[in-house]
C-alpha cells in the first residue's frame, strides 16, 4: 500500500509541475444580465419580477507541433440552475482549416440553422407544457453525448459553402419505458456570398434519429429539414426561415409532427440597435404509436431597442406577444410581457 501511495504521490507531483510548466492557454467569457419583467397573461392577473441570466464560459486551447489546435470550454452556471452545464467535450481544428467535435458535438443540421432577430429582451410569455407547437428552426435535431461532427474548412466543394455532418450512438443501456435516443446522422451546410450590396447566408440542414422504448414505440423516427436565408444591407439584416419534421417529446411520452416559420429585422443606428421578429408554429401530437389530428399552435412577436451605454454594457427594453391554442381550442396560458434591463459582457 506504501508503495501505491508513493507512485500516486509522484505521479500526481509530475502532472501538477508539468501542468506549470506547460499550461494551456485559457480565456474567460461571461455576461451578467438582469432586470424586471412586467407579465401580463391572458387568463390571469398581471406580475412582475426580476430575471437574471449569468454566464461564465472557460475556454482552454493549445496547438501541437503538427499546427492541430485542440480546444474545449465548459461553462459555470448558479448553483441552482446547473443542468449540464458542464459537460465538455473537445474539438480539434487542423491545419486545412477543418474542425473535428468530439464529445457533446452536437447535430450538424443544427449547427447550420439561421439566426432570426426577435427581442433581445429577456422577457418570457408562459405557455401551457403540453403545447409541443415549434419555435425554432432546430427542434427535431437530437443527439446524444456519444458523437462527433466534422466541419469542412470554406469553399467545400464550391466558393463560399462549408457543410458539417455528424453521428452519435447510444450509452449502451437497455430501453425502459421512457424514451431513449439510440443515435443519429445529420448533415448541415451554410453558403454566404454577396448579391450585389447585400452580404447573402443560405442555411440548411436534414436530421433523422433513431429512439425507442420497451413498449410501444413512436409510429415516425425523430428528424426533419430547415432552411432559412438571411441578408445584410449595411446596418439592415432581414432573415426568414422554415422547419419541418417529427420530434419527440419523452416527458410527455408524445410524437410530434410539427412546423415552423419565423421572420425577424435587425437595424442598427449608432448605438442604437432595433430588432423586430415574429414566429409561427404548428403541430400535431399523439401518444407513441398514434399521431394526433388537432393541431397546437404557437405565434409569437417580439421587438426590442438596446442602447450602447458603454463598451460592454447595453440597456434593453423588450415586448413579447404569444398567442397559443392546444389541441385546437384557444388557450389562456399565454399574453404579452415587457422587460427592462441591461446586460454586462466581458
Amino acid at each position: 500500500m506504501k508503495k501505491e501511495l508513493l507512485i500516486g504521490t509522484a505521479l500526481v507531483s509530475t502532472l501538477g509541475a508539468a501542468s506549470v510548466a506547460e499550461a494551456v492557454t485559457a480565456t474567460m467569457s461571461g455576461n451578467h444580465q438582469t432586470g424586471v419583467e412586467f407579465d401580463s397573461p391572458t387568463g390571469g392577473s398581471d406580475s412582475r419580477a426580476q430575471v437574471n441570466d449569468n454566464n461564465f464560459t472557460v475556454s482552454l486551447s493549445e496547438t501541437t507541433d503538427g499546427g492541430v489546435t485542440i480546444s474545449s470550454s465548459f461553462m459555470l452556471a448558479n448553483e441552482d440552475a446547473v443542468d449540464g452545464d458542464l459537460d465538455a467535450g473537445f474539438s480539434l481544428a487542423f491545419t486545412d482549416g477543418s474542425k473535428m467535435d468530439v464529445l457533446n458535438a452536437g447535430n450538424a443540421s443544427g449547427s447550420h440553422d439561421i439566426s432570426i432577430p426577435g427581442s433581445a429582451g429577456a422577457e418570457g410569455v408562459t405557455v401551457v407544457t403540453t403545447n409541443n407547437a415549434p419555435t425554432g428552426l432546430d427542434f427535431a435535431t437530437g443527439a446524444t453525448v456519444f458523437g462527433v461532427e466534422y466541419h469542412t474548412a470554406s469553399d467545400f466543394l464550391a466558393d463560399g459553402l462549408s457543410m458539417s455532418f455528424s453521428a452519435s450512438t447510444d450509452n449502451g443501456a437497455a430501453a425502459t419505458s421512457t424514451y431513449k435516443n439510440d443515435g443519429h446522422l445529420a448533415l448541415g451546410g451554410t453558403y454566404v456570398t454577396d448579391l450585389g450590396d447585400s452580404a447573402v447566408t443560405v442555411g440548411f440542414g436534414i436530421s433523422e434519429t433513431e429512439g425507442a422504448t420497451n413498449g410501444t414505440s413512436p409510429s415516425t423516427e425523430e428528424g426533419g429539414i430547415h432552411f432559412g436565408i438571411s441578408a445584410v444591407t449595411g446596418d439592415l439584416t432581414v432573415a426568414v426561415g422554415f422547419a419541418d419534421g417529427d420530434s419527440i417529446d419523452a416527458t410527455e411520452v408524445v410524437e410530434v409532427d410539427g412546423e415552423v416559420v419565423a421572420a425577424g429585422v435587425k437595424y442598427v443606428t449608432g448605438d442604437l440597435t432595433f430588432n423586430v421578429g415574429v414566429v409561427s408554429g404548428t403541430a400535431q401530437d399523439g401518444t407513441f404509436g398514434t399521431p394526433g389530428t388537432d393541431d397546437d399552435s404557437y405565434d409569437k412577436t417580439s421587438a426590442s431597442v438596446s442602447y450602447a451605454v458603454a463598451s460592454g454594457v447595453t440597456a434593453i427594453l423588450g415586448y413579447s406577444n404569444v398567442d397559443s391554442a392546444i389541441e385546437g381550442s384557444s388557450s389562456d396560458t399565454d399574453g404579452s410581457a415587457w422587460y427592462v434591463g441591461a446586460n454586462m459582457a466581458f
